[in-house]
């Protein structure tokens, strides 16, 4: 009996959360996250559910019209990004504390209680826990995601799509910037140290993903919008005098754009026949290639030990993170390009779809 009255006491006073989950043709995804949100451990009645659709062409609107107590918006969009259904979805509601959700995860059904008890620090504005892959195992590409999802627990730098976070950093900094397509995560995160927030990274799991990722097209696509996501947040960083980003940029132009630039210089020197010319082609190509292939041929240990590898998967992943860089440094480019031009990278909602992975 006392127990039961102390149960309905803490219960009282746990605050409300509004949980915001995005997505464009999610239909295969969109069940599974709305269900693990209604089973949630916390009190039902301090959740409140919105639902923000890009402009499905699927079933995905009517998948979430059938579960009670969802409140769905669509966003009749050509170019729709994650933070415009970002915004959307935080100013239906009203709580004090908004969970964000990829239609790609399951929530665990402890990390709401787990993150509102974060968040008992008036200092913290984020919090975020662990988001594991669903199936590692499926595909290289998923386990490579697996491993670079989290960072280390304690003070972060900055969360990603999912997290949990106050209501009043979000009205303070405006919310999501709504013109990117990758990067946007990381972005608000720097606005919200500046405001002097802190942002935590808990050890406990916050949610499960299916990357869905097996194909290569799918890989050199992600690195893509990553190097571009990068290019976007590293520019207007530097505008603020911060070095947030600026070690993984000069990476990813030294060894990216240095191996297609040493490559083309290279086989220029190699077409020529003055002396020395063939010699220099040669060195060209040796340097574009070393610092190309620098992970694998020197960083494997480090990896092992990092991420509590065997040999052989620390080769592996020496082997990607070699070869991402390249495809990074063409969406470098293209941020940088597009800038310039005016010229934006858009997401088309008729070319966005959520799988499943085996599926």
């Amino acid at each position: 009996m006392n127990e039961d009255k102390l149960y309905s006491s803490e219960e009282a006073g746990l605050p409300e959360i509004d949980c915001v989950i995005i997505g464009v043709n999610c239909q295969q995804t969109l069940s599974r996250c709305l269900t693990s949100v209604q089973e949630s451990n916390y009190p039902g009645e301090k959740i409140h559910i919105f639902y923000v659709d890009g402009g499905s062409s699927d079933k995905s609107l009517e998948i979430a019209e059938s579960f009670d107590g969802v409140e769905s918006k669509v966003l009749d969009l050509e170019y729709p990004t994650p933070g415009i259904g970002r915004n959307q979805g935080f100013r239906m509601g009203s709580s004090p504390l908004v969970q964000f959700l990829d239609s790609d995860t399951i929530l665990d059904p402890d990390w709401l209680s787990r993150g509102v008890k974060a968040m008992d620090a008036s200092e913290t504005g984020a919090v975020q826990g662990r988001r594991l892959e669903m199936h590692p195992e499926r595909s290289v590409f998923n386990w490579i995601g697996s491993l670079e999802w989290n960072g280390p627990e304690g003070q972060a730098d900055s969360f990603g799509g999912d997290v949990m976070i106050r209501r009043d950093v979000l009205e303070k900094t405006g919310g999501y910037d709504e013109i990117l397509v990758g990067g946007e995560d990381p972005e608000l995160s720097r606005r919200v140290t500046r405001e002097g927030w802190i942002i935590l990274q808990l050890g406990e799991t916050m949610t499960l993903h299916d990357l869905a990722m097996t194909k290569i097209s799918q890989y050199l696509k992600r690195a893509y919008r990553s190097g571009y996501g990068f290019a976007a947040v590293r520019y207007r960083e530097a505008r603020q005098d911060s070095i947030f980003w600026r070690h993984q940029i000069l990476k990813i132009v030294f060894r990216g754009g240095g191996f297609i630039g040493l490559n083309l210089l290279g086989a220029g020197l190699l077409s020529f026949d003055f002396p020395g010319s063939k010699i220099a082609g040669i060195l060209c190509l040796i340097a574009g290639f070393g610092g190309l292939f620098r992970p694998r041929l020197f960083l494997v240990h480090k990896f092992m030990k990092q991420h509590d590898l065997t040999r052989k998967q620390g080769r592996v992943y020496a082997w990607h993170c070699s070869i991402v860089v390249i495809p990074q440094f063409l969406g470098v480019l293209r941020y940088h390009i597009g800038r310039y031009l005016n010229r934006p990278l858009l997401n088309r909602r008729r070319q966005l779809a959520t799988a499943v992975t085996g599926k």
